[in-house]
């Protein structure tokens, strides 16, 4: 369609129109070319008539609320305006579809889809709703999908508009939000509304993801409205029965016509739609039992015939009447106590310290500071020690409950419960990060360097591979947890010390193994035909899994909240009695920002209000942007693009698997490590977020970090050649020819690649002196020299922007200024203290600053924590009872 050239005429000095994306109720949308950032928007011009109705000075004021909304489902507001009558407002270019899109496409969106995109938009809107903005226009228009995920968009406009237009706008025939959405309250027309507005708003979509339509339609405005104060909705799962119980009762508990009678917070609502939270009764329940009820009678008058049959033949009937009544017994929970003379041990030290008997009778754990195994008997108050297992770790009993074995001093041993000597199973070197008994009698343990799987009989002999070191390219697999029949076995890899990890099954017949989820914990394969899993945010949950074909054959269901995780551990053990005991609590971690000093150390951070769990950071060349890693509950670890230095915090990548960013030289994207069991990626992503993402670079090791040259030729990595993290450092060509070149490589670890500004020099650390020092080659011809720079440890290089020196954390972390000598080989004419850099962030695999052009030093600094919680146990018996109720549709 045309493009008015009026509003290309009043936007021209900041923004190049292309074309219509779309038009609603308020306003028209247009892509747009940010000339100013050179990225591509969304620019939404409000209708002139309501634009007229609301006056552009008082709508522009009201909407500056929204521009600091930042919420990683929440649209951001980048711009605001009014140029000769026009009122516009500015949001990123999504590339993607609403959800009107899909719906419109699908009808019925997939169970798990649609919870995961109600859970994620009551999120965002949680956070708005703590920052006093209520959306008011909840409606799957306002709902995108990028990456799969929901972005939440427009918001506080509605709000705008109606504080500002008033009865106005009543007075003209024009009406905010839309009918099918609105609560009733909304519909009648409140002047005061509340955050259960959006709440019901939320349930009607959700409602219409689920059944294909929303709970009330009809021919008119005037008659939807109408159904919408008198009528009640239609039962879902009348309309679609494998919708579980709670989602139904929960959605229709989100539509109530009282407000006090929905949810108070869109948090309850999201903790409702996930199983969580008090118990809701609605008449979806009501008819539910009704229907379970009258069901059961036809069920008791044949199972009472058949018990007859049985007993007059005289077998089975006593069997029958056991399982009836365990099926009968309540799930119970409680505290499980260790007693007073030993605390359970949950570092990584210990590795899955928890491990339950077949029977349930026993727990055994790793406790005291001598890292010994426990043994706690139900009906006994304290736990034993097993004499002689000093620094153990990983306890699992063996099928017949009669053994544990663990990992103790690099060997695999164990010990009868009764006690006794303790037997060495395997010499070679093992590791603590797991270990699991087959009902074959083999156990399967990971080996000393984390690269493979071994295998070894419950009586000891040779040591055979399970899995081959060069599987998974220096990534490292552990926690291996049984499937029946010595089927195979499913187990964690895990990369770059755990920050992203996937759950994977190997086939023990064939030696194939394959993934089944990102970015969670432990699994365990269940009797009763499930897989249970543990997200990174402790929710664990069940999904059917086909043993024959060792695959996931459906949407997974919520069955804890609270688990202990500690990294890659997850203190969780069950029996097949049914007998459950996990940990609740947990690790903390470090809540940082980004901050600036000068040479002197005078300290000051960009955006104040701007924190989280950030791993590594880039700043742009223009330094306006920051690349940043952020760790993502439930999410992993993805790339942000933060505006510096108030401006929003956006999304760049959704993988859960993308870290280490690196900018383009020209600024149009960002570069970044992507895990991969294959080997390592190095991926692109244009900053605007604008197509999909770019493969740069394939090797078939891991890779750790990567930097751009200036000129755009090389990209720098690190590779990884085992499970120390560190590797080799490479030059990889960007022009297409594949070239290599090994610019530091060698029986040594080297890490954090640095190219000179004019692209003659690489910094880089080595430990080839026995300490971490800072070196510097010649680029290209690596070879053609080699210069030690810091003396007594060193790391982190970092050139000035004018190449003349050379900066980095000597071995007590304070920044050092290297003066170069201006000859044609390098040279060191000074070495220069600035100040203490103890405060701030570093992890030691990559840079720990930037410096900008004008000197000033940059830094991830402190500013608060997530605080630890002390471990407790929960014991939870005929936990299957549990699993089996929450399954049932």
């Amino acid at each position: 369609m045309s493009i008015p050239d009026r509003l290309t005429a009043a936007l021209a000095d900041r923004y190049t129109i292309e074309r219509e994306l779309g038009a609603g109720g308020m306003a028209t949308v247009y892509l747009a070319q940010d000339l100013k950032h050179d990225r591509r928007v969304a620019v939404k011009v409000l209708r002139p008539e309501l634009a007229a109705v609301i006056g552009a000075e008082r709508f522009l004021a009201e909407i500056k609320t929204t521009a600091n909304l930042q919420h990683p489902h929440i649209l951001p507001l980048f711009d605001s305006g009014a140029v000769d009558g026009t009122v516009f407002y500015v949001m990123p270019f999504v590339e993607g579809e609403s959800l009107r899109d899909r719906i419109a496409r699908e009808k019925q969106l997939p169970i798990d889809d649609a919870l995961r995109i109600a859970r994620e938009v009551a999120d965002a809107l949680e956070y708005a709703h703590q920052h006093g903005v209520i959306h008011r226009d909840i409606k799957p228009e306002n709902i995108l999908l990028h990456g799969g995920h929901a972005l939440v968009a427009d918001f506080g406009i509605a709000l705008a508009a109606s504080k500002t237009g008033g009865t106005r706008m009543t007075e003209t025939g024009m009406s905010l939000g839309t009918p099918h959405y609105m609560s009733p309250e909304q519909a009648m027309g409140a002047r005061e509304l509340d955050a259960r507005t959006d709440i019901y708003a939320l349930g009607c979509v959700t409602y219409e993801m689920l059944t294909g339509e929303p709970p009330f339609s009809g021919p008119t405005a005037q008659a939807i409205v109408a159904k919408v104060m008198t009528e009640k909705p239609a039962g879902i799962t009348v309309r679609r029965d494998r919708v579980p119980a709670h989602v139904e009762d929960a959605v229709l508990t989100a539509l109530e016509k009282l407000p006090a009678d929905r949810f108070a917070t869109a948090a309850q609502f999201a903790a409702a739609l996930a199983g969580h939270g008090p118990t809701i009764t609605t008449r979806a329940t009501t008819a539910l039992t009704a229907r379970s009820l009258g069901g059961a009678t036809w069920r008791r008058r044949f199972q009472l015939a058949s018990g007859v049959a049985l007993l007059a033949i005289g077998f089975g009937a006593w069997g029958w009447v056991r399982a009836r009544a365990a099926a009968a017994r309540p799930v119970e929970r409680h505290y499980l106590s260790l007693g007073d003379s030993v605390q359970l041990q949950t570092g990584l030290a210990a590795g899955p310290s928890l491990a339950l008997s077949p029977d349930g009778s026993r727990l055994a754990f790793v406790g005291d500071s001598l890292f010994r195994i426990w043994i706690k008997r139900r009906d006994e108050l304290n736990p034993v020690l097993l004499q002689g297992t000093d620094h153990a770790s990983s306890p699992v009993f063996s099928p017949d409950g009669r053994w544990l074995a663990y990992v103790a001093d690099g060997h695999l041993k164990k010990v009868r419960v009764e006690g006794g000597a303790s037997v060495i199973l395997a010499d070679s070197a093992a590791n603590g990060f797991g270990a699991t008994w087959l009902d074959d009698g083999t156990l399967i343990y990971p080996n000393a360097s984390i690269l493979g799987l071994r295998r070894v009989s419950e009586s000891g002999g040779a040591v055979t591979v399970a899995l081959a070191d060069t599987v998974f390219r220096g990534l490292a697999p552990m926690m291996p947890t049984p499937l029946p029949h010595a089927r195979g076995v499913l187990f964690q890899v895990c990369a770059s010390g755990c920050v992203t990890m996937g759950l994977y099954v190997l086939d023990l017949k064939t030696g194939r193994q394959k993934l089944l989820f990102n970015n969670v914990g432990m699994g365990w394969y269940l009797p009763s035909g499930q897989l249970l899993y543990v997200r990174r945010d402790g929710v664990a949950l069940v999904a059917p899994f086909d043993l024959s074909k060792l695959e996931v054959r459906g949407a997974a269901v919520p069955v804890l909240e609270g688990v202990a995780q500690n990294g890659v551990l997850t203190q969780l053990a069950w029996s097949p009695s049914g007998t459950l005991v996990y940990g609740i609590g947990g690790a903390g971690g470090d809540i940082v920002t980004m901050q600036h000093r000068d040479r002197s150390g005078t300290e000051a951070p960009f955006d104040p209000s701007w924190s989280g769990q950030f791993n590594s950071f880039a700043i742009s060349p223009d330094e306006r942007r920051a690349a940043v890693g952020v760790s993502t509950v439930g999410a992993g670890l993805d790339i942000w693009i933060k505006q510096l230095d108030r401006g929003p915090f956006s999304r760049l990548t959704f993988s859960g698997r993308d870290r280490r960013p690196a900018w383009s030289p020209d600024g149009r994207e960002v570069a970044f490590v992507r895990d991969s069991a294959s080997g390592g990626d190095v991926y692109a992503r244009a900053v605007d977020g604008g197509g999909s993402d770019r493969r740069l670079a394939h090797l078939d090791r891991a890779i750790q970090e990567v930097s751009w040259s200036r000129d755009g030729r090389w990209l720098l990595v690190r590779t990884e050649t085992g499970a120390s993290g560190n590797g080799d450092i490479l030059a990889l060509s960007t022009t297409g020819d594949s070239a290599q070149v090994r610019v530091a490589a060698s029986a040594f670890s080297e890490l954090q690649p640095a190219l000179s500004p004019d692209g003659r020099w690489v910094a880089y650390v080595s430990n080839e002196a026995g300490t971490n020092e800072v070196y510097v080659r010649p680029f290209p011809n690596s070879d053609a020299g080699h210069w030690q720079v810091s003396n007594g440890g060193g790391g982190s290089p970092v050139w000035s922007a004018d190449g003349k020196e050379l900066f980095f954390l000597n071995g007590a972390d304070r920044l050092i200024a290297a003066q170069l000598g201006s000859g044609p080989t390098f040279s060191v004419t000074e070495l220069k203290p600035l100040f203490d850099a103890t405060r701030f962030s570093y992890i030691g695999f990559h840079q720990a600053f930037e410096v900008t052009k004008d000197g000033r030093f940059i830094f991830l600094g402190p500013v608060g924590s997530v605080t630890a919680r002390t471990t407790r146990l929960v014991q939870v018996d005929n936990w299957f009872a549990d699993i089996k109720a929450r399954l049932k549709p």
